[in-house]
C-alpha cells in the first residue's frame, strides 16, 4: 500500500471518528436532557431572588449540557409570565457557567499524558475563567444598577414584532439518525449515558493519533495562516461556527485535542472561545423572535449584551483568565492526587448550588 492510499484511509477514518466524536456529545446532551430537562424548567421556575437565580442557571445548564436550552426555557417562561426579566438576566448568567463542563469532560481523554493533558486542560478550562469573572464582576452591578436590562431593552424596540425566523443546525442533521438509533434500541438514558462518554473518549483518542499521523503540519498552517491568523478572525470563526452547530460546548470541544496536541496555544483558542459565547445566544434569539413577545426578546438580548459587555472588559486583560488557566492545569498535572482534588473541586461549583436548592 502506497503513502497515498494510506493517508486517503486514514482521513477516512478521520471522518468517520470525528462524526463518533460529534455524535457523542451529541448523545451526551441528549441523554442528559432525558434525565434533565423537565426538572430544570421546574429549577427555573422556582426563582425569585437574583443569587438563586444565578445558582439555577448554573445547575440547570450543567445538567442538560445547553446554555442554549437553557436561555431558550428561560425565554419561553418569560414569554408565558412565568418569570420576570429581572429574575432572567442571573439565570443567564449562570447557564453561561454551566455550559462549560463538557470541555473539561473533554480535556480528560488527554489525561495519560502529561504535556498534553496540560495544554488541554489549560485550554478547556480558560473559558470557565472567562465566565466565572465575567459573572463576577457583571452580576453584582447588574442587580445594583441593571445596565444589562436597560441595555437590552434599548435594543429589543427595534425588534418587538420580529417573529417566525427559524434555523436548523447542520450538526442536528448529521447527528440525528444516530440519536434515533439509540432511542430505538435503548428505553433508559443511563446506557446512552455511558456509552457516549465511552464514545467521546475513544474517539478522541484516535482524533490526536490521526491528526500526529497524517494532518498536524497541514491543519497548523492552514490554522495559524487563515482562522487563528489574529484574534478577530478566531473570534469570528467561533461566532459562526456555534451559531451554525447551535452549541457552545460542541464548538469549543471540538479544539481541545487541537490544543492538547499542540497544534493550537491557549492565546490562540481564547478569542475563539469568546466568540462561541456570541454564537450560542443565536438559538435564544431565535427562539425570542418566535414567542414576539417583547420582553422575551429583552431576554434574548441581555445573553448578548451580557458576553459582548464581558468581552470588552476582558479581553483587554486576557492575560488574567489565561494565566489562571494556566496556573490550574500546572497544579493538575503535578499528580494525580492534585488532579483528582482539582477536579472535585471544579464539579463542586456544580454541586454546591444544588445543595443550596435542597436547603432553600
Amino acid at each position: 500500500m502506497n503513502n497515498r492510499t494510506r493517508n486517503i484511509l486514514r482521513i477516512i477514518f478521520f471522518l468517520v471518528i470525528l462524526y463518533v466524536f460529534l455524535s457523542s456529545i451529541q448523545l451526551m446532551g441528549h441523554s442528559l436532557k432525558l434525565f434533565g430537562k423537565g426538572f430544570a424548567e421546574a429549577l427555573i421556575e422556582t426563582t425569585t431572588n437574583p443569587f438563586v437565580g444565578l445558582l439555577i442557571g448554573i445547575l440547570a445548564t450543567s445538567i442538560i449540557q445547553s446554555s442554549s436550552t437553557t436561555t431558550a426555557l428561560t425565554v419561553g417562561l418569560v414569554a408565558g409570565d412565568a418569570l420576570t426579566l429581572a429574575t432572567a438576566i442571573p439565570i443567564i448568567m449562570g447557564a453561561n457557567i454551566g455550559t462549560t463542563i463538557t470541555n473539561t469532560l473533554v480535556s480528560m481523554a488527554h489525561i495519560t499524558r502529561k504535556n498534553e493533558f496540560q495544554r488541554a486542560f489549560a485550554g478547556a478550562t480558560v473559558h470557565d475563567f472567562f465566565n466565572i469573572l465575567a459573572v463576577l464582576l457583571l452580576f453584582p452591578l447588574e442587580i445594583t444598577f441593571h445596565f444589562i436590562e436597560k441595555t437590552a431593552l434599548f435594543f429589543s424596540n427595534a425588534f418587538v414584532g420580529v417573529g417566525g425566523v427559524k434555523f436548523i443546525s447542520p450538526l442536528k442533521l448529521i447527528t440525528e439518525p444516530a440519536i434515533r438509533l439509540f432511542d430505538l434500541v435503548f428505553s433508559n438514558p443511563i446506557p446512552i449515558l455511558i456509552i457516549a462518554v465511552f464514545l467521546m473518549f475513544f474517539s478522541l483518542i484516535y482524533i490526536v493519533k490521526i491528526m500526529k499521523l497524517i494532518i498536524v503540519e497541514r491543519v497548523e498552517n492552514f490554522f495559524d495562516d487563515i482562522i487563528f491568523r489574529n484574534a478577530a478572525t478566531a473570534m469570528t470563526f467561533g461566532m459562526l461556527l456555534t451559531a451554525a452547530v447551535q452549541s457552545s460546548s460542541v464548538s469549543t470541544s471540538l479544539i481541545i485535542p487541537l490544543v492538547g496536541a499542540g497544534i493550537l496555544t491557549i492565546r490562540q483558542v481564547f478569542p475563539y472561545t469568546l466568540g462561541a459565547n456570541i454564537g450560542t445566544t443565536i438559538t435564544a434569539m431565535l427562539a425570542a423572535f418566535a414567542t414576539a413577545n417583547p420582553v422575551a426578546i429583552t431576554v434574548a438580548f441581555s445573553h448578548l449584551i451580557f458576553n459582548i459587555f464581558g468581552i470588552v472588559i476582558f479581553y483587554p486583560i486576557r492575560e488574567l483568565p489565561i494565566r489562571l488557566a494556566e496556573g490550574f492545569a500546572k497544579i493538575a498535572v503535578k499528580s494525580k492526587k492534585h488532579t483528582v482534588g482539582f477536579v472535585i473541586g471544579y464539579y463542586m461549583l456544580y454541586i454546591i448550588p444544588l445543595v443550596f436548592l435542597l436547603i432553600k
